[in-house]
Formats: structure tokens, sequence, C-alpha cells
């Protein structure tokens, strides 16, 4: 299988020397995203509800750009600098998805500057 890979400028470009995404036959993957908006290069927000939504927004621009949507997610890994901040997070997390949820690891990490990370897997096949 060869590998697509997925550029947008409505996610933030990459820091480090990653793709934003990957097509590869019928998935896509998405890198882990922070809160970034990629309009100011600011990260946005600082509670946890806005540092997610723009998570969330920066991982649905580059799934689109890939040929995929939030409904196609089946897997995500999360990020959390603080597992207190965990049910505020899950609240707007759920929003973000169709039923049924993707699978998802929720961990425990140092990020510093920022609350969150999340990366995805999508599936676009039949």
């Amino acid at each position: 299988m060869t590998k697509q890979q997925i550029v947008t400028p409505n996610a933030p470009l990459p820091a480090g020397p990653y793709s934003q995404g990957l097509r590869v036959g019928d998935f896509v993957y998405v890198a882990g995203q922070g809160p970034t908006d990629p309009a100011t290069k600011k990260s946005a927000g600082e509670s946890i509800e806005e540092q997610t939504r723009q998570v969330l927004e920066n991982i649905k621009a580059i799934l689109e750009a890939g040929g995929a949507t939030m409904g196609d997610v089946v897997k995500s890994t999360v990020h959390l600098s603080d597992m207190s901040l965990f049910s505020r997070f899950n609240a707007v997390y759920a929003t973000y998805f169709p039923d049924p949820k993707p699978v998802r690891t929720t961990v425990g990490s140092h990020l510093p500057g920022i609350l969150v990370e999340i990366d995805v897997v999508a599936y676009v096949g039949n």
C-alpha cells in the first residue's frame, strides 16, 4: 500500500519530522495534535474545555483533508497533563464523535505548556 501525506493549512503544521496525517489504504492516521490555533500559531485558551475543542478542530481539519470525518474515527489516544481534568475533557470530547464512539486510551502525560494532546485513526473503507 502506498502512503499519501495529508497536509492542510487548517491545522498546525508539524513542529518536527512528521506528517500531519497519512492516508494508507482505507485508514487515515492523524498525528498527535495539541491546542495550537493554526491561524495564530498560539495555544487556544487556558481551560481544558477550550484546549480540547481546539485539538479536536485540528483533528477534524486533518481528517477532512484526508477524506474522513469524525464519525470515521475508530481509535483515539488521549494524553492529559492532569488526570483530574478528565471529566471536563470528556464532556467536550463526547460532543465531537457520533455513536458508536471510537475506542480510546487516556493517559496522564507530561505536556509542557498544554493540557491535552490527541491522535486518532479513522477507517474510511466500506
